[in-house]
């Protein structure tokens, strides 16, 4: 569902986002971890409390480098299952404020609350509101921001962490815009940061004011217009509901040990197992099959691989996932490897397929609705491949309904 486009004018799109959601459910759930650096995860770090990252600790970041950084940090191992609660209860909580939710991510939400004053009050009110009952129902701090635009209110939001508040008001967004590092605008990574400040340009101001045209020939047409949109504070987009999925995906970080062949090929089928799982429970397909691989000097590289027709069964793209790998074998060798995902891209629902699938259909669909069963009823590891057998691999990370 669309908002109808119209000019606002009030800050009416919030960007709820929580502090360090993970580390905060750990110190919300064993008291004698508050006040004290908390990193999740041990290989890598999946998250750290604002105690940890005060040392300059971030994640992803190897687990020895964050120990190097803060010695006197409490490793705990991830608990995904208390975070996929925390989410739900958090959502609950958007859902009663306004029923104009787009989700970002378990840990975040924006929320267009326009056409509520009478009900609910202003902006900052609500924002208020939400911060007050996430704190006293689930027990977790979180950052609110809000502005006229999706781009602004997510800003906001970085700009009031943590556990802030923070509504830019009408009027005075380039004034709050402008001074703040480019690196706050979406789409400024390392390496564009990297063109930019080359160039002069420090601040979203400096930026705006080089003008659309000086920009494109920094950073190239398409993201020179982007940015200079963004730089004088324009952004038409309008929170949605019921927004699908682009692509299911699921990684493995696999620390700096040496892995063998075996290692990762047993890591691809265990991924594949869970994603074959998902697009199926999503009535869903996927055309194209992606590798991500990050080596142990942090470069990274990706490989796809495009069916011939789309499909939702495990063999097929279990097929495609194996055939990617061995292709990436080689330099896998040379470089070692540090982290395996996989994507599945180009969905579409499957009803809107018309699929022509070879003979032994019925007994590769029947085998996977078997296992589906099984796992639905007795645990997700309660059949499995005999390749996995004694191994763990990790469990998937919290995220919202594909």
């Amino acid at each position: 569902m669309r908002i109808e486009r119209r000019e606002r004018q009030e800050a009416t799109i919030l960007h709820a986002d929580l502090d360090s959601f993970y580390a905060s459910v750990e110190q919300r759930d064993d008291p004698t971890l508050r006040g004290r650096p908390v990193l999740v995860g041990g290989g890598v770090v999946l998250a750290a409390s604002y105690e940890a990252k005060a040392r300059g600790v971030r994640s992803p970041m190897p687990g020895h480098e964050a120990r190097a950084l803060c010695p006197d940090a409490v490793v705990v191992r991830p608990r995904f299952d208390a975070y996929m609660e925390a989410s739900r209860e958090v959502f609950d909580i958007f859902h009663d404020t306004t029923p104009v939710v787009e989700g970002i991510s378990v840990d975040e939400a924006f929320l267009d609350v326009g056409g509520l004053g009478r009900i609910s009050g202003t902006p900052h009110d609500i924002a208020s509101t939400i911060r007050v009952r996430v704190r006293e129902e689930v027990g977790l701090p979180i950052t609110v921001g809000g502005a006229r635009s999706k781009f602004l209110a997510k800003v906001a939001s970085a700009v009031g962490k943590p556990d802030g508040l923070l509504i830019v008001a009408p009027g005075t967004e380039l004034e709050f815009l402008h001074p703040l590092p480019v690196r706050r605008l979406w789409g400024v990574g390392p390496v564009t940061e990297s063109k930019l400040h080359d160039a002069g340009v420090e601040t979203v101001g400096q930026l705006a004011a080089m003008g659309e045209r000086s920009l494109r020939a920094v950073v190239g047409s398409g993201a020179g217009r982007h940015l200079f949109a963004l730089s004088m504070a324009q952004d038409p987009r309008r929170v949605e509901t019921g927004k699908r999925r682009s692509s299911i995906g699921s990684q493995r970080a696999l620390g700096r040990r040496p892995k063998s062949e075996a290692d990762l090929e047993a890591t691809i089928v265990a991924i594949v197992e869970r994603l074959g799982k998902r697009l199926r429970t999503a009535e869903r397909v996927c055309r194209t099959v992606v590798l991500r691989l990050r080596f142990d000097d942090f470069a990274r590289a990706t490989r796809s691989r495009t069916l011939s027709e789309a499909t939702d069964r495990t063999d097929i793209i279990m097929a495609s996932a194996r055939g990617l790998l061995a292709d990436a074998m080689p330099i896998i060798r040379e470089r070692g490897c540090t982290l395996v995902g996989l994507s599945l891209t180009n969905l579409d629902d499957h009803d809107n397929i018309q699929l022509t699938l070879p003979f032994d259909t019925d007994h590769a669909e029947q085998l996977d609705t078997t296992m589906d069963l099984l796992r639905d009823r007795f645990g997700r590891d309660s059949v499995t491949r005999a390749v996995l057998i004694g191994r763990h691999h990790g469990d998937d990370a919290p995220m919202l309904p594909d």
